[in-house]
């Protein structure tokens, strides 16, 4: 008799991730990552929990983390990247350079920074009566996967001096803009940071983040009152975290119904591998993003530059232009506008 199909083995991370006792939230959508239940995590000291999209076991992953009043976490370090967005709170962190010197920034709620590359490090709360609670989005999975050794992972004392030399003023905030791209290591409060004009997408303005030399990359968005986004597709891995605003996103592939997902500050959503997404604002303010992505799009137009994502369907690329959509995306979004007493703007945008 022939045997039934088997399952196969689990993964390297997979297998690492069950042996850390944290809840993993599976999917694609969290409408509020500030009411999201964290468990211990012997690791850090805090307690915590991760999100794991469709793709995370190939790309990268996500996890929640809080750091008690008064309290740190235990110091940490590991060959894979790391960025985090602080969700709630005040505090600090300590970096610990190849000769050992400590480097120390502080952060608040809306700040964004990356610890580079296996440099020790540690965060500490600022305040003795509030948690702090930060998002993290790593690539984990692929190095675990890769050398198929967590211990190797988070005990390898390696330094990257190109990454991390000891450089004074590494957390200070200054960076250098090349094009649409600001690479730094630190940004105060991404909420508020300056953008730069990004019609390829539509309304809006938008500028990429560079942070410590990473493969990984970041990007924040905001678009006005009355519009929303043209529908696009890429990658998996990019985390959507909503910093201001009211909206939905839409998530389809090709043939297949629209799904919904209703937006406010601190949800996030995380578009599956190539399916076609878009983001309208409901709202009476502009809405405004950050994502945390796997790596940057290595498909790019030979003619523009621009990743295969800004580029129009029509010539081979993977962006739907307004008048390409379906009729039913303007209708569903003209209704929306009527029901939050917003001006409806998308015929300025075709």
């Amino acid at each position: 008799m022939s045997e039934g199909p088997m399952n196969p083995p689990a993964s390297s991370y997979r297998q690492w991730l069950l042996a850390e006792g944290l809840d993993v939230i599976p999917g694609n959508y969290v409408p509020d990552l500030r009411l999201v239940g964290l468990r211990p995590w012997a690791r850090t000291g805090g307690a915590a929990c991760f999100i794991n999209h469709d793709g995370s076991d190939t790309s990268n992953d996500c996890y929640i983390s809080e750091v008690p009043p008064g309290g740190s976490l235990l110091p940490q370090r590991h060959l894979h990247e790391a960025m985090f967005y602080v969700l709630h709170g005040r505090g600090s962190s300590t970096v610990w350079d190849p000769s050992g010197h400590e480097h120390f920034f502080e952060w608040q709620e809306g700040s964004l920074f990356a610890i580079p590359m296996n440099a020790p490090y540690r965060h500490h709360n600022g305040s003795g009566d509030d948690v702090v609670r930060l998002l993290a989005v790593t690539n984990a999975p692929t190095l675990i996967n890769l050398f198929a050794d967590a211990d190797f992972i988070f005990n390898c004392e390696y330094h990257f001096p190109r990454r991390f030399s000891g450089a004074r003023g590494y957390f200070s905030g200054q960076g250098s803009l090349d094009g649409r791209i600001w690479a730094t290591n630190f940004v105060p409060d991404v909420r508020g940071f300056k953008l730069i004009d990004y019609k390829e997408r539509g309304a809006g303005t938008n500028i990429h983040l560079k942070l410590a030399g990473n493969t990984m990359g970041a990007h924040i968005s905001e678009f006005p009152v009355g519009t929303y986004k043209k529908a696009h597709r890429h990658g998996p891995g990019a985390h959507v975290i909503i910093l201001d605003g009211t909206g939905y996103t839409l998530m389809w592939r090709e043939g297949e119904e629209m799904q919904r997902f209703d937006w406010s500050v601190d949800s996030l959503v995380i578009p599956p591998d190539m399916m076609f997404h878009q983001h309208f604002n409901t709202g009476s303010t502009p809405a405004r993003y950050l994502a945390l992505r796997h790596t940057e799009s290595k498909a790019r137009d030979g003619a523009t530059g621009l990743p295969m994502s800004s580029i129009s369907t029509r010539n081979g690329g993977d962006q739907i232009d307004h008048e390409d959509e379906n009729p039913r995306v303007r209708e569903m979004y003209r209704l929306e506008c009527e029901k939050h007493g917003v001006e409806f703007r998308m015929d300025e945008h075709r």
